[in-house]
C-alpha cells in the first residue's frame, strides 16, 4: 500500500476583515479621499476662497 497524503482539491475562500490594513479598507480609504478633494476644490471655485481663508489663516 501507498500512503501518501493527498493534495486538497479545493482553497477555502477566507473572508478579509473590514478593518485594519487590507485591501478593502485602503480601496474605501482611497474613494473616500478622492470624494473629499473634489468636494473642496467645487466649493474653493464657488465661493472663490481658497482653504486658508476658510480657516481663517489667510
Amino acid at each position: 500500500m501507498n500512503a501518501q497524503p493527498q493534495q486538497p482539491t479545493i482553497t477555502p475562500k477566507l473572508q478579509q476583515p473590514k478593518f485594519g490594513f487590507n485591501e478593502y479598507a485602503e480601496r474605501l480609504n482611497g474613494r473616500a479621499a478622492m470624494i473629499g478633494f473634489s468636494i473642496m476644490v467645487i466649493i474653493e471655485y464657488v465661493t472663490n476662497q481658497g482653504m486658508l481663508a476658510w480657516l481663517g489663516l489667510k
